[in-house]
């Protein structure tokens, strides 16, 4: 008896470690342990990304976000829920290992997978000369997200007139071709998010960063776990 008491303890403690959360740098939360009810799809911790394949560097899809970061959204998901919407966050945090790994991609031509998808009428050539791809990018210092918005109730994503991570004019704030609903979504989320602090980015409708970001000039690599 006491042996399979021991076995159990033993197991519990297994458990235990597998299940606890990494611990973060000081300034970094878990976007859930903050804003519970975000819904979350971290597509670089998945194949449904512009690649094609798990980023470098995303070895969970649990999304971390500055603390500060991740404050501020939870106030914009609050009002957001005060009208039936709430966020769809796609990636928040991104170590440098992960946009390292995009350049990688980018340097090889015939690496084409996802183009029909995420960049039908742009080059791969041109990517990074059209800033799409580059060798820093704002989420490794963690208070840039990408995010949308959705019905609360059926976790449908609002028509925003282009997918996430769609590269192209379509995707960019200025561009004008868009149906009235299309252009009302865009506005509400855009307006929301500036008024809780956050800067937007025109070449990217979801694109997202804190103003006042708490390590402006730090490019983070731990990986998100």
């Amino acid at each position: 008896m006491q042996q399979k008491n021991i076995f159990s303890i033993l197991a519990l403690f297994v458990m235990a470690i597998f299940f606890a959360q990494a611990p973060l740098p000081q300034g970094f939360s878990y976007a859930k342990d903050k804003i519970p009810d975000l819904e979350i799809d971290l597509r670089y911790a998945k194949k449904n990304n512009f690649i094609g394949q798990k980023i470098d560097g995303y070895n969970n899809e649990k999304a971390i976000l500055s603390t500060k970061t991740a404050e501020a959204l939870f106030a914009a998901q609050q009002e957001f829920g005060r009208m039936g919407l709430g966020l769809k966050l796609f990636d928040g945090y991104r170590p440098q290992r992960a946009v390292d790994h995009f350049v990688r991609w980018a340097k090889i031509p015939s690496d084409t997978l996802m183009k029909t998808q995420f960049y039908p009428n742009i080059p791969k050539s041109e990517l990074f000369k059209k800033k799409y791809i580059s060798t820093r990018s704002g989420h490794s210092r963690g208070s840039s997200i990408d995010v949308t918005l959705i019905n609360f109730n059926t976790c449908k994503e609002l028509d925003m007139g282009s997918p996430y991570d769609f590269f192209g004019k379509i995707s960019n704030l200025d561009y004008q071709d868009l149906n009235a609903k299309q252009d009302s979504n865009r506005e509400l989320l855009q307006r929301i998010m500036i008024k809780y602090g956050f800067r937007p980015y025109a070449q990217e409708w979801w694109h997202f960063t804190l103003k006042n970001e708490p390590f402006p000039k730090t490019y983070f690599d731990f990986v998100v776990e």
